[in-house]
């Protein structure tokens, strides 16, 4: 956790000076004693109906303060709310319709990979996988969070669903390598600027040695910049609440 605090702190202080960096520091951890109170504890279990209807644990409600505490660090567990997760993949259907292999056949879900970087409990992969996907992925830092969402993955059943090859792997996403599948990539502001930088240089790279079709849907864009400023990708959706990245164009 010390470790975790101090790596934040220096990445901070190297670019806005001590000072800055440990003001910034004393303000996490004040939002994040503040967020620990009994009234800010039970505003976070209002996500807890998807869990309700479907028998899953993924509301973030039910994390503990440790895995939170380091959420501060990184990016705080959020599971996505089911209708804005379907209106992505809607608008991410309807792009695909205009968008064809090299031998001029037209594209579906089932071409592509689905990865989500940062998936915690794993509701977006359950969400996912009531689209017909060739497979699903999440990736995940902490071992906890990962743990529930394997067990999430066994215990969901659902008859709309049409993807069973789902998983979930506990690593650093600047760490993953990439499947050479032709990819859907789904990020809720996962973590910080840096390890943003990192995964879009591992992304770009795969890319390079193995050109294909990959898509980033980006909810909440918070920095967007870092993908707009990247080589291979450009925006061609920019909604209210997300961005739509593409290889293709």
């Amino acid at each position: 956790m010390l470790e975790t605090a101090w790596q934040w702190w220096t990445y901070a202080a190297r670019y806005e000076g001590y000072l800055r960096a440990t003001r910034r520091l004393l303000g996490v951890l004040w939002e994040f004693a503040r967020d620990s109170t009994p009234e800010r504890r039970r505003l976070r279990f209002g996500d807890a109906d998807y869990d309700w209807d479907f028998r899953v644990n993924t509301t973030s409600g039910a994390v503990g303060w440790r895995d939170r505490l380091l959420g501060t660090f990184h990016s705080e567990y959020q599971p996505t709310a089911p209708e804005a997760f379907h209106e992505m993949l809607d608008s991410l259907q309807q792009k695909l319709q205009w968008t064809t292999t090299p031998d001029h056949s037209p594209l579906t879900f089932r071409d592509f990979t689905f990865i989500d970087l940062g998936s915690g409990k794993g509701r977006t992969l359950l969400m996912a996988s009531d689209y017909p996907f060739r497979r699903i992925v999440g990736v995940e830092l902490l071992h906890s969070l990962h743990q529930i969402a394997q067990e999430n993955l066994r215990l969901y059943k659902r008859e709309p669903q049409k993807c069973f090859a789902l998983e979930s792997v506990c690593t650093d996403a600047t760490a993953f390598v990439f499947p050479n599948d032709p990819l859907v990539l789904y990020l809720f502001n996962p973590f910080p600027e840096s390890s943003m930088r990192q995964v879009l240089a591992n992304l770009e790279q795969s890319l390079r040695t193995h050109p294909r079709p990959v898509f980033v849907l980006y909810h909440n864009p918070l920095l967007e910049h870092v993908l707009s400023q990247g080589a291979l990708l450009r925006k061609i959706v920019g909604a209210h609440q997300y961005s739509l990245f593409s290889t293709q164009g």
